[in-house]
């Protein structure tokens, strides 16, 4: 499903950005071309560098570069993308572009795309529960990005709460329902039924369980 898609992935600051590196590799051992953007605090967690090294592409970090291809036209990646991640995203970033700010590469992007946009929050508990940002994370829910997460667990200042960025393969699987809807079954209904399961031994004998279908 992601071999030949380009997907533009956003990394935002946040000490979650190691698991972005994670992604970056990951959809590309997977077939897609990913085009990373930084925000400038993004990089005081991570080089450029390490998603260079496993995307095998240059990284973009600022509108006026001129030593990349998309320096004609900063909504190149936006054209191009069948899939714009953005994981971590800051509650900075959640509130740009919530209210439509275009300040940095990534935020332009998003705002020229008509790709889906798939938005993994990570952020300190308190952060995430101020209504302000529930509030601009509900609004990216109805124009219709994709939320995932964020999740349950150890945060970077040593407690648990809500805030947690989610697991690469979470991103990734959100990436290919994202990609999927435009699929062979889009528009379809499908019922699936499931029940006890039985093993031939023999064209008279089978292997069964007292399954009712709860198990299914």
């Amino acid at each position: 499903m992601l071999q030949g898609k380009n997907i533009v992935l956003g990394v935002t600051g946040s000490i979650a950005v190691h698991k972005a590196v994670d992604i970056a590799s990951k959809l590309t051992q997977q077939g897609a071309r990913v085009d990373v953007i930084m925000t400038p605090a993004a990089t005081e967690f991570v080089k450029p560098l390490a998603f260079r090294s496993v995307t095998g592409r240059a990284v973009t970090t600022s509108m006026f570069e001129t030593d990349t291809e998309f320096n004609i036209e900063h909504i190149a990646l936006a054209q191009s993308a069948d899939v714009v991640v953005i994981a971590p995203a800051s509650a900075n970033t959640i509130a740009k572009i919530a209210c439509g700010i275009a300040d940095n590469m990534l935020c332009s992007t998003v705002l020229a795309t008509r790709a889906p946009i798939i938005v993994a929050p990570a952020m300190n508990v308190n952060m995430w529960e101020n209504p302000v940002t529930r509030e601009n994370t509900e609004k990216l829910r109805r124009r219709g990005f994709d939320i995932v997460g964020p999740a349950h667990g150890w945060l970077a200042e040593g407690r648990k709460g809500w805030g947690r960025m989610v697991e690469p393969p979470a991103v990734i699987d959100a990436v290919k329902i994202a990609l999927g809807r435009g699929g062979d079954l889009a528009g379809k209904r499908i019922v699936v039924t499931s029940g006890g399961t039985q093993e031939p031994i023999d064209p008279v004998r089978h292997i069964t369980n007292r399954s009712s279908g709860r198990m299914g």
